[in-house]
């Protein structure tokens, strides 16, 4: 495997919300993605999802109270907490997931990116 230039692979792309996938470790999904707006309020009940913000801000709302998070800071989500990502600005992000998590929990909307439809880049 080559090395992978997470700048690069942002510039790859113009897609809000939409995870792209850049590497596979261990079952887990190494996903990037930009956000502006609003995602969905949604939950994993049996995965953990880590976010690694790269460039501008992204809250996690949390019915408990939001994380907001800037570049070079993560967090991660336990499995089962439902939350929904938002950015006032384009933010750019990483997850790390295991490879069954669905974009959206068991929510369904024009956003979600079904997992037979992940894109590789």
């Amino acid at each position: 495997m080559d090395k992978i230039n997470i700048n690069e692979k942002f510039q790859l792309f113009t897609e809000m919300w939409t995870p792209k996938v850049i590497a596979d470790s261990n079952g887990q999904l190494v996903k990037i993605a930009k956000g502006n707006g609003q995602l969905v309020w949604h939950k994993h009940d049996n995965e953990d999802e880590l976010f690694i913000v790269f460039k501008g801000q992204l809250t996690l709302q949390l019915r408990s109270g939001d994380v907001v998070l800037n570049a070079g800071e993560m967090y991660v989500v336990p499995k089962g907490v439902e939350h929904c990502p938002k950015a006032e600005s384009e933010t750019h992000f990483m997850m790390v997931e295991p490879s069954s998590t669905a974009h959206t929990g068991k929510v369904e909307s024009e956003l979600t990116v079904s997992q037979d439809n992940q894109e590789w880049i």
